[in-house]
């Protein structure tokens, strides 16, 4: 991947932000939904993402994009939803004013762990159970395949005013062992794996990003 700014890397690949693994989990039943939320990246314009969760049969997938006037980023998920998630296929791309660079992961090269978009969604479903013990440690497969750790904890359910409406919260602290000064602060759907309501990105105690769910539209169950 070539080197890019700090800013441009996290507008074009959004989830970046969404350093997060997966282990066994209290299941929760999923609901197809498309979703959007507004994205404020310090020192950019402000983009839209798209994120959609449907389902094939008992495959799901997860699908997030941004895109701007010279930036587009995408990623894409298949797993199995069961008591624990099982990776299928990872595939992530992005394009900078005509240049860019595409990442694809296999069944064989997730076997064990689970990819980003796969683990967004069910640290929602661990997060909603709390059903660990502050700080946890959870382990995934970035877009590269590369296994990395991160630490969550639970801070509190609280009410949130979105642009989208009114909803109950839950929200999770996730940070890195290895990079102190970076804080991710996450706000999901107690009832609905994979949502995610809001999101702030901190790094040396000021904030650089945030994102706001202002459009929901559920599927049948």
């Amino acid at each position: 991947m070539p080197s890019l700014p700090r800013r441009c890397t996290a507008l074009l690949l959004l989830p970046l932000f969404l350093l997060l693994a997966a282990g066994s989990a209290l299941a929760m039943e999923p609901r197809p939904f498309d979703a959007r939320y507004r994205l404020e990246v310090k020192g950019w314009p402000n983009a839209t993402i798209e994120h959609r969760l449907s389902h094939d049969g008992a495959e799901w997938r997860s699908e997030m994009s941004a895109d701007i006037a010279v930036a587009r980023g995408s990623e894409r998920s298949r797993f199995l939803a069961g008591p624990a998630i099982r990776s299928l296929h990872y595939a992530s791309g992005y394009t900078l004013m005509g240049f860019g660079k595409e990442y694809e992961l296999d069944r064989e090269s997730l076997d064990g762990l689970p990819d980003r978009q796969a683990a967004l969604f069910e640290l929602s479903r661990r997060a909603s159970a709390a059903d660990c013990a502050a700080p946890c440690r959870l382990r995934y497969l970035d877009h590269r395949g590369r296994e990395k750790e991160v630490e969550y904890r639970v801070l509190s359910r609280t009410d949130l005013s979105l642009p989208a409406g009114e909803f109950e919260a839950v929200r999770v602290e996730v940070t890195e062992p290895d990079e102190p000064g970076r804080r991710m602060i996450f706000s999901f759907h107690p009832e609905l794996p994979g949502l995610l309501l809001a999101m702030e990105y901190q790094r040396d105690g000021e904030r650089r990003s945030r994102l706001a769910l202002t459009e929901l539209a559920l599927g049948p169950r």
